[in-house]
């Protein structure tokens, strides 16, 4: 495997994730509850400083349907500068920054780095900048914001208290660094880049489409952080003490045993929920296990955003 394949083996091809991002995005709400639980009124008004562009667009209506061309625009805006390239920008990343613009009300809210191709990406870490090897910019899930008129070491704390995601304070680059991840916070001198935390799977995790549903059958799980193949994922997760069968979401993954295997890079490593069952009624998150032998650091169990029933 190339270097760069082996550095990012888990970045997604942006035509695929966008068909699953756009699949779920355009079916109907049964109500009209939210679907994250950080989640805003389903317009943002973004501007993108490095290419002098202004965006503001309503992506979500109050029947909680999702626009995919306003979707699209987004994917647009978010681009990596310098090589323009466009990567899938995850809807629970939309509707977080739209939380933060309508909770928080800042004057102006520039958008200072969204999607990263990870040649860009290589590009900085190349250039000594303190940038993470397995950046979640490169995903889709991350952004460097600056919202004028507010205090950011404020902003960031109150970010910090709420446990919504990574938070990072670059106090004197003017903005902060959110993401979908786990929930963590830290300032240039402790983000610990530098370390390649994220090395040999150390940092895996997973994502759900949505934070609560009717039916958790088809919910789709996306596994994040991928640094290192083959993975094995064994085919029944849990939730709570229930079992759930989960298949494939994509290509490049067989069947072993009692595990699927994700052997080789692929466009999305993303499996559906197979099992028909309602969400929990508290909030709970879905535990996937790995199957041995495990390469490097992959953990035993990689865990989700916590889910629940829709109200």
């Amino acid at each position: 495997m190339c270097a760069l394949a082996r550095w990012r083996v888990g970045a997604f091809v942006a035509g695929a994730l966008l068909g699953l991002l756009l699949s779920a995005a355009t079916a109907p709400a049964a109500q009209t509850s939210p679907r994250f639980y950080f989640s805003g009124d389903g317009v943002l008004d973004l501007y993108n400083a490095h290419f002098d562009e202004h965006l503001r667009v309503r992506y979500r209506d109050g029947d909680g349907h999702y626009d995919p061309a306003a979707l699209a625009q987004l994917q647009h805006l978010f681009r990596s500068r310098t090589d323009g390239k466009s990567g899938p920008i995850s809807l629970r990343l939309i509707e977080l920054i739209d939380f933060i613009q309508d909770r928080y009300r800042p004057s102006k809210l520039t958008l200072v780095s969204g999607y990263r191709s990870p040649e860009f990406n290589q590009t900085l870490r190349g250039e000594g900048h303190r940038v993470a090897q397995a950046s979640l910019h490169t995903e889709g899930l991350a952004a460097d914001l600056q919202p004028a008129g507010l205090n950011l070491r404020h902003l960031w704390m109150q970010l910090r208290a709420l446990q919504l995601g990574g938070v990072g304070l670059y106090q004197s680059d003017g903005f902060i660094h959110v993401d979908t991840g786990a929930p963590r916070f830290w300032e240039p001198a402790t983000s610990g880049v530098e370390k390649n935390l994220s090395a040999e799977n150390a940092r895996l995790f997973a994502r759900t489409d949505f934070d609560r549903y009717t039916d958790l059958d088809g919910a789709l799980i996306s596994i994040h952080a991928v640094t290192a193949l083959p993975i094995g994922i064994r085919r029944t997760a849990r939730i709570g003490d229930r079992e759930l069968s989960i298949a494939p979401a994509g290509s490049g993954v067989a069947a072993e045993g009692d595990c699927w295997v994700i052997g080789e890079p692929a466009d999305v490593y993303a499996f559906r929920v197979a099992s028909p069952g309602p969400a929990p009624a508290a909030r709970a998150p879905i535990r996937l296990q790995t199957c041995p032998p495990r390469i490097g650091a992959t953990p035993a169990e990689i865990v989700t955003n916590s889910v629940e029933r829709l109200p």
